[in-house]
């Protein structure tokens, strides 16, 4: 244990000194620990996306697997952009249907390569029922049980099934590798009962849009997610952060940065997020949190690096 601590001690003043070094560049470092750069709407300009990306200062990628197709080809990036990208194997809830025989010895031969960092993204999506709640159920359990077994990290995709998500991770209590629910949109309790079980939270450009009373903004003002137990994503190319929405507040809009406001109306759109955008991200929820936009970068990157093993 203390040898881990010394370690973590160790990455945290590596990654303080990176980052006191690029702030003098207007950049930060920032991991995005979930996009979708299998969808064919990277196809044609792969190689620009991830150079935005890194100029924009996320030098780091986790390419999300939702099948076992998906989850070769999001491997397959990785080799293509070493030390850059790293990737998940898993079976998304609306495709766990697609789960056979062959599924779970697949997810495991992926998952012995030291660039799939995560077994997801898994879980349960009763909003909109693409595969039926039973075989959810049962999919994401046996990815469950995986990670245990793996000791991988677990990419947690929850819709409408906050109270069921919790059933079946409590079945494996003091067996579980780091959790991370994934692109959270929650309430204040569900993100309280996921901390309290030991579980990170993973915030996307959605905080533009959410104005409900106790929705994903009121956790950031009331401080309810610690920063140490908070990671970033795009979901790219989904969850483009709209900063010229009426709903997004007048103090908010007013700390987000020209550089990272460049990236994002230069190159995203609602049609097609890219990793570029997640400086507006952490700028919108340091906002919310009253806190300094480089403190989340440099947080969320330490806990994507000590949650997923990155190479720093």
């Amino acid at each position: 244990m203390a040898e881990r601590e010394v370690k973590e001690n160790s990455e945290m003043d590596d990654l303080e000194d990176a980052m006191g070094a690029l702030l003098t560049s207007e950049n930060y470092i920032i991991v995005d620990i979930g996009a979708n750069l299998t969808n064919k709407k990277f196809t044609r300009d792969l190689d620009s996306v991830v150079s935005r990306a890194r100029d924009a200062g996320v030098h780091k990628i986790m390419v999300t697997g939702i099948t076992v197709q998906s989850s070769k080809d999001a491997l397959r990036l990785t080799r293509l952009f070493p030390e850059t990208l790293y990737s998940t194997a898993g079976i998304h809830p609306h495709e766990a249907k697609s789960w056979d025989d062959e599924t779970e010895e697949a997810l495991r031969e992926l998952a012995a390569n030291h660039e799939v960092v995560a077994i997801g993204e898994c879980g349960l999506d009763f909003n909109r029922n693409f595969s039926p709640q039973d075989v959810q159920l049962e999919v994401f359990e046996k990815q469950v049980s995986l990670a245990c077994e793996l000791r991988k990290p677990l990419f947690v995709h929850e819709r409408d099934a906050h109270k069921e998500v919790l059933e079946v991770l409590g079945k494996y209590k003091g067996r579980l590798p780091p959790v991370v629910i994934h692109c959270f949109t929650g309430d204040t309790a569900q993100a309280t009962a996921y901390l309290k079980e030991g579980c990170y939270i993973g915030l996307t450009g959605y905080v533009w849009k959410d104005k409900s009373e106790d929705g994903v903004r009121r956790i950031l003002e009331d401080g309810v997610v610690p920063l140490d137990r908070l990671l970033v994503e795009t979901d790219s190319p989904f969850m483009y952060p709209n900063t010229r929405a009426s709903k997004l507040p007048p103090y908010v809009k007013e700390t987000l940065t020209e550089r990272s406001l460049t990236f994002l109306h230069r190159y995203c759109t609602f049609q097609r997020n890219e990793p570029c955008s997640l400086p507006v991200t952490i700028e919108m929820i340091a906002a919310y949190m009253k806190k300094k936009s480089e403190q989340v970068a440099l947080q969320t990157t330490f806990n994507a690096l000590k949650v997923f093993g990155l190479s720093s």
